[in-house]
């Protein structure tokens, strides 16, 4: 779905897009919302240099407001479908009441994952199951809010697997203060080092190896 954040982008042709599949799976009763990495000149554009901004207004949390923070070009992102992921989620819910909801996304796509989690959470109670590889940080916590934006993002689903290995200089970004994404899984003790951080190309696309995954138990950073 492609969407521009100013009427300049729209006169220029600079366009973002974001996409994302929903669907009901009959034989496990589950329904999954799978959202799409970085794609193209756009994307990377709205990873890097667009920040943080306030995304919810201050809402109840705990007994006193807490306002929820995203990095600001993940945030514009994720607004332009969150009124047709809602929609498209509630007719599926509705024609299977018991289904269990998966939300799953690489890279860019996790941070959408993420913010849809919150979303349906938000709006619906929904507290899915929620499966993520090579993650963006899309939150940010005010200064000494950290360990309750915390909190808040650990009841927003069932479960969580966050797989991130350690030399993935993705899942860091951005790279600033009180940035943070749902619990990290790590899924290798391999020493982190820069060279390493600095070779995405190998250690942000090593998630479809199936040997990372033999433990059920994954050591869980907050």
């Amino acid at each position: 779905m492609p969407y521009f954040h100013s009427r300049l982008e729209q006169l220029l042709g600079f366009y973002h897009e974001v996409n994302y599949e929903i669907h009901y799976e009959p034989e496990r009763n589950v329904i999954q919302i799978h959202f799409q990495k970085t794609n193209g000149f756009s994307d990377w554009f709205a990873n890097i240099f667009e920040f943080s901004g306030k995304y919810y207004d201050a809402f109840p949390f705990e007994g006193r407001p807490l306002t929820l923070n995203v990095h600001h070009g993940w945030g514009n992102m994720y607004k332009t479908i969150k009124r047709d992921i809602r929609s498209a989620w509630q007719a599926l819910q509705e024609q299977h009441p018991g289904a269990e909801t998966e939300i799953i996304g690489w890279s860019l796509g996790s941070g959408q994952a993420m913010l849809c989690c919150q979303d349906l959470n938000y709006n619906f109670g929904l507290r899915p199951y929620v499966y993520t590889f090579g993650s963006v940080r899309p939150f940010r916590a005010k200064k000494g809010e950290e360990q309750r934006l915390q909190r808040y993002l650990t009841g927003l689903y069932k479960d969580c697997r966050n797989f991130a290995a350690g030399n993935d200089i993705v899942t860091y970004m951005p790279p600033f203060k009180r940035f943070t994404m749902f619990r990290r899984a790590n899924l290798d003790s391999t020493a982190r080092t820069l060279l390493r951080l600095l070779n995405p190309w190998l250690y942000h696309t090593l998630y479809d190896r199936k040997e990372l995954y033999t433990s059920e138990e994954n050591n869980h950073e907050v």
